[in-house]
C-alpha cells in the first residue's frame, strides 16, 4: 500500500537501518504486518516504528502524490536504480517523475559543478554533455543553478536522456527559475528525490542528496568547483564508493577552479579532451563534430585573430571592432567546431588540431 511506503520513507532511522529491515521483510508492507502482529525481529525499534505512524501527515503526502501523479519506487522492485542496491545507506523509497527504468539500461555519467559558473565553465559543461547525449551516455546532476542546469539543458537539446537529484521533495520545484527545464525533463529524462513531497529545499538536505548522484554513476566529473564546493562533496563521496572521478582543469587564478584543481592534484582523473571520459568509461567514442564544414566571414575573422597564445575577449572586441553579442555567438560556434576553446577568465586560445 502507498501509505506504507510513505511511512517508511518519513522514518526518522539511518538509511543503513532502514535497509536491513527491507533486506529482512522485503517490503514496508511486510515490515507493518510483522508489527502490527508483535512478530518485530528488531524489537528494539517497535516504539520508533509505531510511534512514527501519523495519518495526517501520511494522508497529506498521498493527496500531494494523487495529485501530482508522481510515481514512487521501492529497494525491491524491478526498476528501482540497480546501482543504488551496492550501498548499505541507499535510500529505500524513490518519489520520482519519467522514465526511472532508463538508469538501469545505459552509463550514467553525473555532471556537477559551481552554481556561479563562468562563460569557461558553461561551455566546458555543454561541450562534454552534447558528446555524451550523442553517445547515448545518461547525463545525472542536481538541478541546480549553474553547471548543473546546462548540463540537464544541454543534454535534452541534444536528444539525451538525463536524470536530476533534487534536494527537496519531488514537488517542489527549486530552483524557480528551472520550472521549463523541470517540466521538460518529466517527459524527456527523469527527476526523482528520496525526501516525501512537500520536503523543502533546506541547506542540510543537499548533502545528502549528493550521495545519490554519486550513486547512481559510473563516472563523476566535476567541471568547476570552489574549495567549499558541494559538488566536492560528491567527488568525495564517489571516490569512498569507489566511482572514477574527472575534474576540468583551470586557471591557478580562477576561485572557481581551485576545487577543480585540488581534487586532481589529491587523484582525480585530470579532463583534458572528451576522448579521456571515454577512455576512462572504456567506451567507444563516436565523434559528432562535422569536419567539412566551412567557417562563414564572421567566424573566419574571428579565428584568424585568435592563436596558440590566450587572446582576452575585450582584446579581440578591440581589434574586431564587432557587437559584443554578434561576438559571444561567433565565439561559441568556433567551440562547437573544435577551433578554438574559452579559457577562465574571458581568454581564447586556438585549438591543437590532432595529427
Amino acid at each position: 500500500m502507498i501509505e506504507h511506503d510513505i511511512w517508511f520513507s518519513t522514518l526518522k532511522l539511518s538509511n543503513q537501518t532502514k535497509n536491513n529491515l527491507i533486506k529482512y521483510y522485503k517490503d514496508p508492507n511486510n515490515l507493518w504486518d510483522a508489527l502490527s502482529q508483535g512478530d518485530l525481529v528488531y524489537k528494539q525499534l517497535k516504539n520508533i516504528l509505531i510511534d512514527s505512524w501519523d495519518d495526517k501527515k501520511i494522508n497529506f503526502i498521498k493527496d500531494i502524490i494523487i495529485k501530482s501523479n508522481i510515481k514512487i519506487t521501492t529497494y525491491n522492485k524491478e526498476n528501482y536504480p540497480s546501482k543504488l542496491r551496492l550501498y548499505d545507506d541507499s535510500p529505500v523509497v524513490l518519489y520520482y517523475y519519467g522514465n526511472i527504468d532508463m538508469l538501469n539500461t545505459r552509463t550514467n555519467v553525473s555532471i556537477v559543478g559551481s552554481r556561479k559558473n563562468s562563460i569557461y565553465g558553461t561551455n566546458v559543461t555543454k561541450l562534454i554533455s552534447k558528446e555524451l547525449a550523442i553517445n547515448d551516455i545518461n547525463i545525472i546532476s542536481g538541478l541546480a543553478k549553474g553547471i548543473d542546469t546546462y548540463a540537464h539543458s544541454t543534454c535534452i537539446e541534444n536528444d539525451g536522456f538525463t536524470c536530476a537529484v533534487l534536494g527537496c521533495g519531488i514537488d517542489i520545484i527549486y530552483p524557480k527559475e528551472n520550472k521549463i527545464l523541470y517540466e521538460d525533463m518529466k517527459f524527456k529524462g527523469v527527476i526523482l528525490s528520496e525526501f516525501p513531497p512537500g520536503t523543502q529545499p533546506y541547506a542540510y538536505n543537499f548533502p545528502i542528496r549528493n550521495r545519490i548522484i554519486s550513486q547512481l554513476s559510473d563516472l563523476v566529473i566535476i567541471v568547476e568547483a570552489g574549495i567549499k564546493s558541494g559538488s566536492l562533496i560528491t567527488a568525495n563521496l564517489a571516490l569512498e564508493q569507489g566511482i572514477d572521478v574527472m575534474a576540468v582543469p583551470g586557471s591557478i587564478f580562477s576561485e572557481q577552479s581551485k576545487g577543480c584543481n585540488k581534487i586532481i592534484r589529491d587523484g582525480a582523473y585530470p579532463l583534458t579532451s572528451i576522448e579521456d571520459v571515454f577512455e576512462l568509461l572504456k567506451t567507444n567514442y563516436i565523434h559528432t563534430g562535422n569536419n567539412s564544414y566551412t567557417l562563414n566571414p564572421s567566424e573566419k575573422k574571428i579565428h584568424e585573430l585568435i592563436n596558440d597564445s590566450p587572446i582576452h575577449i575585450d582584446d579581440i572586441i578591440k581589434i574586431a571592432n564587432i557587437d559584443i553579442k554578434q561576438l559571444y555567438e561567433v565565439l561559441f560556434e568556433l567551440q562547437l567546431k573544435n577551433e578554438i576553446m574559452c579559457l577562465s577568465g574571458n581568454y581564447y586560445v586556438k585549438n591543437i588540431k590532432e595529427i
